[in-house]
């Protein structure tokens, strides 16, 4: 009889950063330089950091997510699973576990962005519950004061 190890979710620990960063790499190819993983961990532990989840297996992080509440609306930003672990539930769990971070802090509605060429992940969170709607995405890079 094969046993397999459970999929566990927690918050990032600092210890996490070279997986983190490694996972997110190999998922995340192409993101521009300001997604830089150490970025958006630093970025990500000074705002609701126990809104920064990790999936281990064996130990091993093999996915992550992380959400954010402004106090209107919440989001969820760079899930991710590695492919060897992909369609065994993984990245569902880590949806929930954020919309039930998010939950907690009061959020009425969660919102995510996706290329539209993505078929594959707008399949995926469309199977979750969530819908297209309507909407423009727009979006300005502020440079740092000073």
């Amino acid at each position: 009889m094969t046993t397999t190890a459970p999929f566990s979710i927690r918050a990032f620990r600092r210890a996490d950063s070279d997986a983190l960063c490694a996972l997110w790499r190999r998922a995340f190819p192409d993101d521009p330089p300001g997604n830089a993983p150490e970025l958006l961990i630093e970025s990500k532990l000074g705002v609701q950091p126990e809104l920064l989840l990790v999936g281990e297996l064996s130990g091993a992080i093999v996915g992550a997510v992380m959400a954010g509440f402004d106090g209107v609306r919440g989001w969820i930003y760079h899930l991710a699973v590695l492919p060897e672990h992909r369609r065994r539930g993984f990245a569902s769990g880590l949806v929930r576990a954020a919309e039930q971070g998010l939950q907690a802090l009061g959020c009425p509605k969660v919102n995510l962005q996706i290329r539209a060429t993505n078929q594959e992940v707008i399949a995926f969170y469309r199977s979750l519950g969530y819908q297209i709607e309507e909407r423009i995405s727009m979006g300005r890079r502020l440079e740092p004061a000073g």
